[in-house]
């Protein structure tokens, strides 16, 4: 999957009233082209949930965004927090609902195509959503705590950091657990490739 770096949407924004086009005019990888304009306005969904940027919808063809600048380093840890809590949340629950139940149904031979069991596929796509978030929260703690010098603040996000790794790896080898063989394969497919590099966003 292809990623796009935090850094490069956010020095492409003013503090007020940006728009997706603009954005997706000036954002350009490193052979110099331009993203698609659905993985721009994807990337900007992902930076509100991050805490990176704000919304602001006048009417429904008029929208923009806005920076967020956090009055000190316990505010954005007070988000953070409250967003782990969530994600995290929402994986025990899905966890719990797929316990002892069966994922997918019609597995071709090669593994290649499957369908997910009706009464799990709300639980196991929550997992895999809840998994990306955390993933992508990662990515977005270690590119703010290599510019903080707040010593106490970074403290605290290493230890974000590591309770959220502990959290993936608890995450990976619960919904594995005494599973087939054939399972355990496509289960592992749908998890590899989600976290992010560090100060990146999956596209």
């Amino acid at each position: 999957m292809k990623e796009i770096p935090i850094s490069l949407l956010l020095k492409n924004m003013v503090d007020e009233n940006n728009y997706s086009d603009d954005i997706w005019k000036n954002c350009l990888d490193e052979k110099g082209k331009r993203y698609k304009r659905k993985d721009i306005n994807n990337s900007l969904k992902k930076l509100i949930v991050l805490g990176f940027i704000k919304k602001n919808k006048i009417s429904s063809t008029d929208i923009s965004y806005n920076k967020l600048h956090y009055n000190n380093s316990d505010d954005y840890l007070g988000f953070v927090t409250n967003l782990i809590f969530e994600n995290e949340s929402k994986i025990k629950k899905s966890l719990k609902g797929l316990e002892f139940k069966k994922i997918f149904v019609d597995i071709s031979k090669d593994l290649n195509s499957y369908k997910l069991k009706k009464h799990s596929k709300m639980d196991y796509e929550t997992l895999l959503d809840s998994y990306s978030n955390l993933s992508e929260i990662i990515s977005s703690i270690l590119l703010v705590k290599k510019t903080s010098k707040n010593e106490k603040f970074t403290k605290q996000l290493t230890n974000y950091y590591n309770e959220i790794k502990d959290t993936l790896e608890h995450t990976k080898q619960k919904i594995i657990a005494e599973r087939k063989s054939s399972e355990i394969i496509i289960i592992e497919r749908s998890f590899s490739g989600r976290i992010p590099n560090e100060g990146f966003l999956k596209l």
